[in-house]
């Protein structure tokens, strides 16, 4: 491969006690919790819009904040729902407290609550970059339309989900076993006969909210006509009669491939087409379905992960093993899905698990953490 050195000055625009990369439920919660602290705090978001893969990514419901028949997740995550609520943006769905939203309404509450709390806020802005002196980030490097630029800052908190930061920093990454979990991309339908679809609402602890009764019809097509690789499906809805929030699109990606990820999404996007299409022709709730919206973004199962001080096994995770660093509370199943059909493996919990303080750092980088889908797991 030809390289080519480049070396220039990079201005520093500003100087944080904070600095958050990534500005999704993991980002944008950091941000608030960081300035709400008297921190100093920047938020980098590489979108015009906070909500990474709930807005970018149409992923919804937002799940789970109740079990067992209690709320178990509080605090500003809550707070979130509850102002996300009052501009009629979300519906909560008892008794597990899982929330079906509105993406627009999402990102104005999100940004809302950032500049709320003093965050300073650098949209459109990819990072390219870190300078590290003796395992300390002391700057990011982000890429935006005023050129280069460079935050500097006394603690890190990487919330790209991919570990983007922790990677450019020299954080060790647990080793890739096998193919990462298939990507999706969502697509929103209007036109749905909603008052027939009851699978669209996911409120039954244990119990996964796919519809049988329609993946059994997609699948007995096969002989008919050629379905699109799917999983699910799952449908949620959109707070509105008639519109929906799909999820059954999937395909086997790279994440870290930047060309993988071109092909993906190409696929993807005719494949959320196709299927809209069958659902339209061959099941009745979706006779007078269309298309209104497909994500912006393919919604991310897996990539990188941190080696961290800690790594949470699933046998902790299931046992809801305590810890005495443990720093918030997880309800969510062990949800695998497979690439190359529509498997998916459900591991659900009999209490809310715990997430140790030490799976989001690592040895050695003092002024680094991680939150989100790339902690040490």
């Amino acid at each position: 491969m030809n390289q080519i050195e480049i070396s220039r000055q990079i201005p520093v625009v500003g100087s944080y006690d904070v600095v958050v990369c990534g500005g999704g439920p993991a980002g944008f919660v950091a941000a608030t919790a960081a300035a709400r602290s008297g921190a100093r705090t920047a938020l980098i978001e590489r979108f015009g819009f906070l909500g990474g893969m709930a807005t970018a990514g149409l992923v919804s419901p937002i799940s789970v904040f109740s079990y067992n028949g209690k709320r178990i997740i509080g605090g500003i995550p809550w707070e979130f729902i509850e102002s996300l609520e009052s501009i009629g943006g979300a519906y909560v769905e008892t008794p597990l407290n899982n929330v079906a939203f509105d993406p627009e309404k999402y990102k104005l509450a999100a940004q809302r609550m950032v500049l709320g709390a003093g965050v300073h806020l650098y949209t459109n802005s990819y990072l390219s970059y870190c300078r590290m002196e003796e395992g300390r980030v002391l700057e990011a490097v982000i890429e935006n339309k005023s050129g280069t630029q460079a935050l500097q800052g006394r603690v890190f908190v990487d919330c790209t989900g991919d570990a983007d930061l922790a990677y450019m920093a020299g954080v060790p990454m647990q080793p890739k076993e096998g193919e990462y979990q298939p990507a999706s991309m969502y697509f929103s339908l209007a036109g749905v006969d909603t008052a027939n679809l009851p699978s669209m609402h996911h409120n039954r602890q244990g119990v996964n909210c796919h519809d049988l009764a329609i993946r059994d019809l997609l699948i007995g097509l096969d002989g008919e006509e050629r379905v699109p690789e799917f999983g699910g499906p799952w449908f949620c809805t959109l707070l509105h009669e008639g519109a929906v929030q799909v999820n059954m699109t999937r395909c086997a990606v790279d994440y870290l491939d930047n060309r993988d990820v071109a092909r993906a999404e190409c696929r993807l996007r005719e494949d959320a087409f196709r299927l809209a299409d069958v659902l339209k022709r061959h099941a009745p709730q979706f006779k007078n379905a269309y298309i209104t919206q497909v994500a912006t973004a393919i919604g991310v199962r897996e990539s990188r992960r941190i080696v961290g001080v800690h790594t949470i096994t699933a046998e902790e995770y299931l046992s809801a093993q305590a810890y005495p660093d443990a720093v918030t509370r997880s309800c969510h199943p062990i949800d695998v899905h497979r690439a190359g059909g529509a498997k998916q493996d459900v591991q659900f919990l009999e209490k809310p698990a715990y997430i140790p303080y030490r799976a989001v750092v690592a040895s050695g980088f003092p002024n680094l953490i991680v939150a989100g889908r790339c902690i040490s797991a």
